[in-house]
């Protein structure tokens, strides 16, 4: 009979090369996990919501669809509502000026398109149905193209418009 207490377990042994890279993995997560907490904090972003829910064959009819269109609420602060459809955008040209706050209200009345808001943080998967939201800050004074970045039929390229912001005049 032989005697078990004194049985030595086998030892699971990591190769020294195999713990290095395991570690640099590690690390690598814990970079990227800072990397994108800091940016969301410090560049606001924003997830698209699903902001409200309408009948898209009947959403162009009732207030405040039925003039999409730019709408000043005062303080630096506007709402824009966007319809899209193939193939176009309504409206096709907004207008701010500069040190805007735009709260987009965008939805469908035909197919998924999407609604990318160039040189900002905006970028929305709209689906018909349904009413997806974003807000963005306008600083400086230029052009800033939205354009639908989701294929939606053989127009799909004729797809965008302009976010116009406006220099302000300091008076001084």
């Amino acid at each position: 009979m032989t005697d078990t207490s004194t049985a030595e377990t086998p030892k699971l042994e990591t190769d020294p090369y195999e713990k290095r890279w395991m570690f640099i993995s590690v690390v690598i997560l814990i970079v990227f996990m800072a990397t994108v907490t800091v940016a969301g904090f410090a560049l606001g972003f924003q997830v698209p919501g699903d902001e409200s829910r309408v009948d898209p064959r009947t959403v162009a009819d009732s207030p405040p669809w039925s003039e999409p269109g730019i709408r000043d609420l005062g303080n630096g602060e506007y709402a824009a509502y966007v319809i899209s459809r193939q193939y176009l955008f309504q409206p096709r040209e907004i207008t701010v000026p500069e040190g805007s706050t735009v709260t987009f209200y965008v939805t469908s009345v035909d197919v998924q398109h999407g609604f990318k808001l160039q040189d900002t943080n905006v970028n929305m998967q709209i689906v018909p149905g349904e009413v997806s939201k974003l807000t963005v800050e306008f600083d400086e004074p230029g052009e800033h193209l939205y354009i639908c970045n989701e294929f939606c039929g053989i127009g799909h390229a004729a797809m965008f418009g302009s976010v116009i912001v406006e220099a302000t005049t300091g008076g001084n």
